[in-house]
């Protein structure tokens, strides 16, 4: 953390602006398609059976379940409904990534930055308006990190932000386990710096660290055993189901089943994809493409063409950066890509998809919106860079804004061709 850090320039009210404005967005049309699509086939069918009682999608964790369940029974089960759990996470998940980004570097212009790039970049207002587990993760994810990075920063409120921080990262993890590798990330940043500081004394020591007069084990506390607590926890429908209910004592028993049932998938799928193709932006998957609601409308899952791609310079950038300058926030944010991408090429799922570069993108608009604002700081051409790169992602948006929203095509079902710039889009 940099000791430039002050609550005086905090950017909250932009910030809150922007979330307003997203959200405003994401709600229009949110009932459109009148009907379900894509994965909300798995997980609308397994929220009405979670209402009855019944044991259904055991392969994934209950909290997304447990969300959108309770969002049919207490709203209602029409498609508006099914969808405002996403749509409320990932308003409340942009508002949380803005503040990691401030905690982190306590730079005012990069946070505003990143809330617009995070905004424009395809995956997060995709993910905002469909009925799927993963909006619920990130913003679970994005609010635990928040409350991490603020105790690092607002030694007085440590203990109860780091608990808050626990809780949070327990309920992401039993949303999806895609999360799993963030859960790891902080405390192995406890042990490198009060091992740094400390020496032999690490694991006792209140000084030093990062964040000082919380030790090693009290760290390990909040963030290890309140996590895996609150996981834990998260399956108590599962103890009670009527039929073959989960063991609450032989977890080890329960997770293997998980695995086996996430491994059996091994029919290949049209839009199966492997990590390197999510990042050069490669591969898309089609949500939605047929005529429906009295017009031809489309969904396509792409990242930003500009966005991702700039973000690839920002990484290379922000490695160098942060090792030379010793940021630690930019070793930090790429340490947090790397990690949700990495979790990937190594996982033993053999039928992966696009959207699960949803956390990594995520990250990579934090490493694009500090290159974006150091290019701002300079005093030659170069500084141009800051707010073209802005108008660029947003003019992105604006352009692919039809095919990503759902919106009335106007030419039938050749329409999607105006945005297949890449072959390995369609």
């Amino acid at each position: 953390m940099q000791g430039r850090f002050t609550t005086q320039k905090d950017p909250a009210a932009w910030c809150g602006v922007i979330t307003v404005f997203y959200l405003t967005l994401v709600w229009w049309r949110l009932g459109i398609p009148g009907e379900i699509y894509f994965d909300e086939v798995h997980y609308i069918a397994a929220a009405r059976k979670f209402i009855e009682g019944v044991r259904v999608n055991p392969e994934h964790p209950m909290v997304g379940k447990i969300v959108l369940a309770a969002a049919l029974h207490w709203l209602g089960d029409q498609p508006l409904y099914w969808r405002i759990p996403s749509a409320l996470a990932g308003a409340t998940g942009l508002y949380a990534f803005t503040r990691l980004v401030w905690f982190a570097s306590g730079n005012a212009r990069a946070t505003v930055i990143a809330a617009l790039l995070l905004t424009t970049n395809f995956f997060w207002f995709i993910h905002s308006r469909i009925a799927m587990l993963d909006m619920t993760m990130a913003a679970l994810a994005m609010a635990a990190l928040w409350q991490i990075a603020a105790a690092c920063r607002l030694n007085r409120q440590a203990r109860w932000r780091l608990t808050l921080g626990g809780v949070l990262m327990g309920l992401a993890l039993g949303t999806k386990w895609s999360v799993a590798p963030l859960l790891l990330l902080p405390g192995l940043a406890f042990l490198i710096l009060k091992l740094k500081d400390n020496g032999a004394r690490f694991l006792w020591a209140r000084s030093g660290g990062p964040v000082p007069g919380i030790s090693l084990i009290e760290a390990a506390l909040w963030l290890g055993v309140v996590p895996l607590t609150v996981y834990w926890l998260s399956f108590w429908p599962a103890f009670h189901w009527a039929n073959r209910p989960v063991d609450p004592w032989h977890p080890i028993a329960w997770h293997q089943h998980m695995l086996m049932l996430q491994e059996s998938v091994k029919r290949p799928h049209p839009y199966r994809s492997v990590w390197y193709q999510w990042i050069s932006n490669w591969r898309a998957i089609w949500y939605l493409y047929k005529d429906i609601d009295g017009a031809q409308r489309g969904v396509v899952l792409i990242g930003n063409p500009f966005t991702m791609l700039a973000g690839l310079v920002a990484l290379g950038w922000a490695l160098w950066a942060g090792v030379r300058q010793r940021r630690l926030e930019l070793l930090a944010f790429s340490a947090a890509y790397f990690a949700t991408l990495l979790f990937w090429a190594v996982s033993s799922k053999p039928v992966q998809f696009l959207y699960h570069y949803l956390l990594p993108s995520t990250f990579l608009m934090a490493l694009l919106a500090f290159g974006l604002d150091q290019a701002w700081k300079r005093q030659d051409r170069w500084r141009w860079l800051g707010p073209i790169g802005l108008l660029l992602s947003t003019a992105m948006f604006v352009w692919f804004y039809p095919i990503i929203s759902g919106y009335p095509l106007c030419c039938g079902r050749a329409s999607f061709e105006y945005w297949m710039w890449l072959k390995s889009w369609r």
